[in-house]
């Protein structure tokens, strides 16, 4: 068997990081009835490079595959993830001091969630998003959207259309990327010469502390540290320059980065978490370590409530079809006998399946009509936003369960 190449350096990928078998693109639900065919699945594999350190998944899936005219996901069904983002360009607008003669560029801008935000406050903005049916939402909102890849070939491109940028923002987009270093030399080339680049992602030391592995997903190429990021960066001649750590999406980190020659000074954000990685072991093929095994315990739990919950005849519901629900649901063999249904409040994912589990996916007052014993909050980054709007859930005995990272009932 041929081993696998790391996507940054090129190194075989022989060290297992967690295998969660065979499953379905996460963000595919399914229309009923409709013959598509066969559903499509694949490896769900996660590797470490022992060369680079950059964890990622074995199996590339075409990003046309993905990212295509029937992508389910649209930022703007998120209240908290919302007010990161008006918080985000309140931050960057002063911190840069950005304005009528400034532009800003976001990469997989989706429906112009964050923009609409800079737009309204004056500030040139240009979306660069892959999926049609989200880049026409935004440029229903009045956002400026390019329908395209990111990578060097759009960033030259839009240089000559005169969009190069003060500042480049791409929220948990990187690890969407399957060149990697296409992608961020492709940042280099867009970036003004005292630009600023501004990307998140989760944490992966969050991630090991908090065994997320629902985060890992096709669509999903890279798992990040800042360790690995600096690497990947420097291929492109760009510098990290500062890192904050947020709460989003169950723990993240917001790295700064300019050209290696620009002016920006290193602040103390970067030693901070630098420190904290080579802590718990990052810098190092040995410290990731055991979170296969992990992994199982936390799908023992669910496995364990869920059947406990049948054998007793009380009904369990989804809320939130993201994808980080497929992947526990798939991982952990669930169907439409374990969960009565799932809710969300995206009108885009209503009305279809669950990809793998074919779990009916419907508008959140079905939770209201057929009053479950408990609800099941896939997202659980966003539980305490879910469990707000759910509130009444608890006029009839109904209560609130998570499953990473360890079970948890409320």
């Amino acid at each position: 068997m041929t081993m696998p190449a790391c996507l940054g350096c090129g190194a075989p990928l022989t060290r297992t990081w967690v295998d969660l078998g065979v499953q379905p693109l996460a963000n595919s639900n399914i229309v009923p009835g409709a013959d598509a065919g066969p559903e499509k699945t694949y490896p769900l594999h996660a590797r470490v490079c022992d060369v680079c350190l950059l964890v990622q998944v074995e199996s590339v899936v075409p990003p046309d595959e993905i990212f295509n005219d029937d992508y389910a996901y649209f930022s703007s069904f998120s209240d908290s993830w919302l007010a990161h983002c008006r918080a985000y360009s309140e931050a960057m607008t002063e911190r840069l001091r950005l304005g009528p003669d400034s532009r800003v560029v976001e990469i997989a801008s989706n429906d112009g969630y964050l923009l609409q935000y800079f737009a309204a406050a004056g500030i040139p903005v240009l979306g660069v998003e892959p999926s049609a049916n989200t880049a026409r939402a935004a440029i229903a909102k009045g956002i400026p959207t390019d329908i395209s890849f990111f990578g060097r070939a759009t960033a030259e491109r839009l240089v000559g259309e005169g969009h190069a940028a003060d500042l480049i923002a791409a929220k948990n987009v990187l690890a969407h990327v399957p060149d990697i270093n296409d992608f961020v030399a492709g940042v280099a080339m867009l970036l003004k010469p005292e630009g600023v680049f501004t990307v998140e992602f989760p944490h992966l030391l969050r991630t090991i502390e908090g065994v997320q592995f629902d985060t890992i997903y096709h669509e999903h190429f890279t798992y990040l540290s800042l360790l690995a990021v600096e690497t990947v960066f420097a291929r492109a001649d760009l510098r990290v320059f500062e890192v904050e750590e947020h709460a989003t999406h169950g723990g993240s980190l917001r790295v700064f980065a300019c050209r290696a020659g620009a002016t920006h000074a290193e602040g103390p954000g970067v030693a901070r978490v630098r420190a904290a990685e080579v802590a718990a072991q990052l810098d190092r093929p040995e410290g990731y370590a055991g979170f296969d095994e992990r992994c199982r315990a936390v799908r023992a739990g669910l496995l364990a409530f869920l059947e406990t919950a049948r054998a007793e005849g009380r009904s369990v519901a989804g809320y939130g079809a993201a994808a980080k629900g497929n992947t526990l649901l798939n991982y952990c063999g669930a169907d439409a006998t374990t969960l009565d249904f799932i809710a969300d409040r995206s009108p885009a994912k209503q009305g279809r399946l669950a990809p793998g589990s074919h779990i009916p996916i419907v508008a959140p007052e079905a939770i209201f009509e057929r009053r479950p014993d408990y609800v099941l909050i896939l997202p659980w980054n966003l539980r305490r936003e879910v469990t707000g709007q759910l509130a009444a859930i608890r006029d009839w005995g109904g209560r609130f369960v998570t499953a990473i990272p360890a079970l948890a009932v409320d």
